[in-house]
């Protein structure tokens, strides 16, 4: 077998191999984009499950709180604000042969400044409407998309917004509604703009979720827990004390009435 022999099926063995490449890559890509469309998926699931969890649980405190405690701090709040009036009561008729206190005017409420649409809001509507409108939908799920946005546009156009009309319209174009065809190429463009999407959403949720737990009622329901798990009850604790401050108040109303 002489040099030749040798070099042909060499050459033919690395023509095949790249020529599979080339045509394998489109369709591995497209699969890979889809498992992690998959997996995403899945966690935005779990993670907007969760907050939604987390908003009911603190939604049944905040009803429990206010049912228990809460309303025990009105009554002491309108208690002390007649305690108030009355110590000023008091004081009037102190200063009664001195009244010459100077009215106080009163402020003027701002107008909120108005809204005016122009020939740019105008045509920036019509371009978000050209892109969006529910009619252009291929189906339900696009057009309840098309239709959220449409009301959105449609808030905006009637405040003047013309920054809010913006970003919609650069919204739309960067979605995967936007990209037109059925080619491998408008699949995998459509695959990576909704896992940008997704990956928006779950920022999006983390922050809400930092915000959450940012909120004086959930370091609230938070201790209350804390001290449920050690066998102690806050929240009977606070309506104890409140009971208390209500009968101090109450008796200091009474004695400065009867004064």
């Amino acid at each position: 077998m002489d040099g030749d022999d040798i070099a042909k099926p060499r050459n033919r063995y690395h023509l095949s191999v790249t020529t599979l490449a080339r045509s394998d890559r489109p369709n591995h890509d497209v699969d890979r984009l889809r498992a992690r469309l998959a997996d995403l998926e899945a966690l935005l699931a779990g993670r907007t499950s969760e907050l939604a969890r987390m908003r009911a649980d603190l939604d049944a405190f905040r009803i429990n709180y206010r049912r228990q405690v809460g309303l025990l701090h009105e009554e002491l709040d309108r208690l002390e604000l007649e305690l108030a009036e009355a110590e000023l009561g008091i004081i009037q008729e102190r200063v009664a042969n001195n009244p010459d206190t100077p009215p106080t005017e009163p402020a003027s409420p701002l107008d909120s400044a108005p809204k005016y649409t122009t020939d740019a809001i105008r045509k920036l509507f019509r371009d978000v409407a050209k892109a969006i409108h529910p009619d252009l939908a291929e189906d339900d799920n696009a057009r309840d998309r098309r239709h959220a946005l449409m009301v959105e546009a449609n808030r905006a156009y009637a405040l003047g917004d013309e920054e809010q009309l913006r970003l919609i319209l650069q919204a739309w174009e960067r979605s995967p509604e936007s990209v037109k065809g059925t080619d491998q190429e408008a699949m995998r463009q459509r695959l990576e703009r909704r896992i940008a999407e997704i990956e928006d959403q779950l920022t999006t949720l983390d922050a809400d979720r930092s915000s959450l737990q940012d909120t004086s009622l959930w370091k609230l329901k938070t201790m209350v827990d804390d001290e449920a798990s050690k066998g102690r009850d806050l929240i009977t604790d606070m309506v104890r004390r409140l009971r208390r401050d209500l009968l101090v108040a109450t008796n200091r109303l009474e004695a400065l009435r009867g004064n």
